[in-house]
């Protein structure tokens, strides 16, 4: 316990002067009240002028949820080196409750991506826990992956034409849909209600890219992490945040004070994402993902964090 000390002398000769109707003494202090400190914005937080620049247009064949048919085979070059290594270096999320966090109790990562990483572990290694877990922000995805830091990326991402440009994709393991969150009292109904208000989502999303050619048009604000989008908007400093509806459940469990409002926006199939060109792990990963839908071991790991489980995701294959 701090125990308070006797003030010196001067300064009580001091209180008694100003108790007899002395001057004060001048000060450069501030006046205490009056005014409330700028709420400080997250790191990298940005408004955009100008929607993200447009990728290339896709081929109007494409179809981003096919995949390479499973391999009856288990071996290949990519799952030799993760074999040899003795680990399997997975890139996932640690602000995204229910889907890749951090339990702040234990310190561990958890989620449903996460558990949907370890069973690739267990998979090609035997070991669900022979697994290092690298944390990416959405932005950091496709270059860790193009910089073989990472194996394979499971984290929330969107299979998507211009993304099979630099990435390969399992088939979808999971299916979202873009809403929008906002504060218990808000009116707002929707995106096309929020039309010059400000809409948070994470740099290098696909969320952030539709926000921004939305209309009416909203100011889109970019910023490196989800939860910066809900800092940003209990602190009033957005108005709405829109991502897939899977992170909004979980801001939503965390803050009771906000609220997920309107029609799913757009489709968004998730898949794991691995380097350009590491067929035979994509063939073994979506014969693996065929088994887990037959299993029932999807629909465990859904029931576990996301609650009580739909279908899982059909799988479509291109060859």
């Amino acid at each position: 316990m701090t125990r308070l000390r006797a003030a010196p002398p001067a300064l009580l000769a001091v209180a008694l002067l100003l108790v007899a109707g002395c001057a004060p003494v001048p000060s450069a202090a501030p006046p205490i009240g009056g005014a409330s400190a700028e709420v400080p914005r997250p790191a990298d937080a940005v408004e955009l002028t100008a929607p993200p620049s447009a990728a290339e247009a896709a081929p109007e064949s494409c179809d981003p949820t096919a995949s390479l048919r499973p391999a009856a085979q288990a071996g290949g070059p990519t799952l030799d080196r993760i074999r040899a290594r003795g680990r399997l270096v997975a890139g996932v999320d640690q602000n995204t409750y229910l889907m890749g966090f951090r339990n702040p109790s234990s310190g561990e990562l958890e989620g449903f991506d996460v558990d949907m990483a370890r069973e690739v572990a267990r998979a090609v290694l035997g070991d669900p826990a022979a697994i290092r877990f690298r944390v990416l922000t959405s932005d950091e995805r496709i270059p860790a992956l193009e910089r073989g830091e990472v194996d394979v990326v499971v984290r929330t991402m969107t299979v998507t034409c211009e993304r099979w440009r630099r990435v390969d994709f399992s088939t979808v393991y999971y299916q979202a849909g873009q809403r929008v969150l906002v504060p218990a009292n808000s009116t707002a109904t929707g995106l096309e209600s929020l039309g010059g208000r400000k809409v948070c989502a994470t740099k290098g999303s696909s969320s952030l890219a539709f926000v921004a050619r939305a209309r009416p048009r909203p100011v889109a604000v970019s910023v490196p992490n989800w939860t910066d989008c809900l800092v940003m908007l209990q602190q009033g400093q957005v108005d709405a945040i829109s991502t897939d509806d899977t992170i909004l459940a979980g801001f939503a469990a965390q803050d009771p004070y906000t609220k997920v409002v309107g029609p799913r926006l757009t489709a968004e199939p998730y898949g794991m994402a691995f380097p350009k060109g590491a067929e035979d792990f994509v063939r073994f990963t979506n014969a693996l993902l065929e088994r887990l839908r037959a299993d029932g071991t999807w629909a465990a790991v859904h029931g576990r964090w996301l609650g009580p489980p739909p279908a899982p995701p059909a799988a479509v294959y291109r060859d």
